[in-house]
């Protein structure tokens, strides 16, 4: 009687055990599905032996077996949720074909039909445990899913706004060191490449609190100081932009935030890609319920090498987009236009992000004209 006990304690405590520990061991998961495997091998061994008359019930392996079979279950449901597609099919068929069949130890039906019912009954834990696992597993999976995407828009915020601004701080380094060389005047450059040179510092102080700290990304950057970076723009090359603000009414910080990043993008291109530009024209106006940023600018270049466009204007597009706004960059016939529309507020006179005008950019002169570049 004792071996017939042993026989009978040595599946249900092996079970037991893998249930009890995988869920607090996550290297044990690595190796659960062959553990599972070898579970439910030594169950079927001895259901296998009890069902052919090699081993006979001794008293209280019944409560035993109901323990092993409710373990088997549980293992399951383990490795439906932590291992591979792959090795948890097998496994977990191989648990709950154990977990259905142990009672044939203790049960003798009458009919295969009958001894097929009972099976079939027991096992339907093992069904709603690897149902439960595989709805954990959705979860786990949607939650990575979840972090990756945040993690993902946050990367591309952080390279907008180091392509926007930062990009726009050196690119006017580099036009005041020309001009210095040209007119003259290496110390007044020199203070104007220093200027510009610690707001590309700020803003890379600011992108790198925000990934030390976690901390949300603050827009950079309001109406203010779209008359200061005309100014500056003006000051360190031949193109003069011609600013126009008309009275505007109360803007909300975000859009004036994407205001300022649309007048620096278009700034910026037209450093690039019109180096012998002579003008930018500039004008901000607000009317039914939209404030409206208008740039062009003249002499616009076949661009060296035959760069092609970049990210700038998709990415710019994409955000003027998502505030339910719509933005027009396309070739003119003596230069480059850009025209953004942002809604102040959502009224009937102005449609809902998701129903916003396609964002468009043209990346080609008009028909007839000679070639343009697209500006980044």
């Amino acid at each position: 009687m004792s071996l017939m006990w042993v026989a009978d304690a040595v599946p249900a405590l092996a079970a037991l055990s893998l249930a009890g520990l995988a869920p607090f061991r996550p290297r044990l998961r690595a190796r659960l599905p062959a553990l599972t495997l070898l579970a439910a091998a030594l169950s079927l061994a001895v259901t296998l032996a009890h069902v052919v008359g090699a081993a006979e019930a001794v008293p209280g392996a019944d409560a035993l077996g109901l323990a092993e079979g409710l373990a088997l279950a549980v293992l399951a449901g383990l490795v439906v949720r932590y291992a591979p597609p792959r090795q948890a099919a097998p496994a977990a068929s191989a648990a709950g074909l154990a977990g259905a069949v142990w009672l044939l130890r203790f049960f003798f039906p009458v009919s295969p039909l009958e001894a097929v019912g009972a099976c079939a009954f027991w096992g339907l834990g093992a069904l709603l445990a690897a149902a439960v696992g595989g709805y954990l597993r959705f979860l786990d999976v949607r939650q990575e899913r979840a972090a990756a995407d945040a993690r993902t828009a946050l990367r591309l915020r952080l390279a907008r706004d180091l392509h926007d601004f930062v990009a726009h701080d050196i690119s006017e380094m580099v036009a005041h060191a020309q001009a210095g060389m040209v007119a003259g005047d290496p110390l007044r450059a020199l203070e104007r490449v220093e200027a510009a040179g610690q707001r590309a510092m700020s803003m890379l102080d600011r992108t790198l609190d925000t990934l030390h700290h976690d901390r949300p990304l603050a827009p950079a950057g309001d109406l203010d100081g779209i008359r200061a970076a005309a100014e500056r723009f003006s000051a360190a090359g031949p193109a003069e932009v011609r600013l126009r603000v008309d009275p505007l009414p109360e803007v909300p910080p975000d859009v004036g935030a994407l205001a300022y990043r649309i007048v620096i993008e278009g700034l910026t291109n037209v450093r690039r890609h019109a180096p012998g530009a002579a003008r930018v024209d500039l004008a901000v106006t607000g009317g039914s319920g939209a404030l409206e940023i208008t740039m062009t600018n003249d002499g616009v270049a076949r661009a060296r090498g035959g760069r092609r466009g970049g990210s700038g204007l998709p990415g710019l597009a994409a955000l003027v987009r998502e505030q339910g706004g719509d933005l027009v960059a396309e070739a003119v016939a003596d230069g480059w236009s850009l025209v953004a529309r942002l809604p102040l507020a959502q009224s009937p006179g102005w449609p809902s992000a998701s129903s916003s005008p396609t964002t468009r950019k043209a990346s080609a002169p008009p028909s007839g004209s000679s070639s343009t570049p697209s500006p980044t």
